[in-house]
């Protein structure tokens, strides 16, 4: 299995998982350092960016699974790279990863944060 499918299986059973468990503490599954720093940091790394969109795909996909009848529609890489980019700028001390759940948020058309 590739790199990059086994950080898209994690990123679905990651997301799958903690709708499932609302109640007890989200446990992010994915990269060593989240940080808004790290993603800032790969602008100029190609493969390292392509995983991290990869890796926010498939949180949305866990979401679209977990809520199925409150899913994210298509969205391009392109949308979730700019996305997770203006989050990071907003909050440069934050996590990419509640970047993710952010967008889970917007494009699912819940707009209410999932709490942690």
């Amino acid at each position: 299995m590739s790199r990059l499918k086994r950080v898209q299986t994690s990123a679905v059973l990651l997301a799958a998982l903690s709708a499932a468990n609302a109640a007890v503490p989200l446990k992010i599954v994915g990269f060593d350092d989240m940080s808004c720093r790290t993603w800032s940091a790969s602008k100029d790394d190609a493969e390292q960016r392509a995983l991290y969109v990869a890796w926010v795909r498939g949180v949305l996909t866990g979401h679209n699974y977990a809520n199925q009848n409150q899913q994210v529609s298509a969205i391009s890489s392109g949308t979730v790279e700019q996305y997770v980019n203006r989050y990071c700028t907003e909050k440069p001390l934050g996590q990419f990863s509640d970047a993710a759940l952010r967008l889970t948020d917007q494009f699912s058309g819940r707009n209410t944060a999932i709490t942690r």
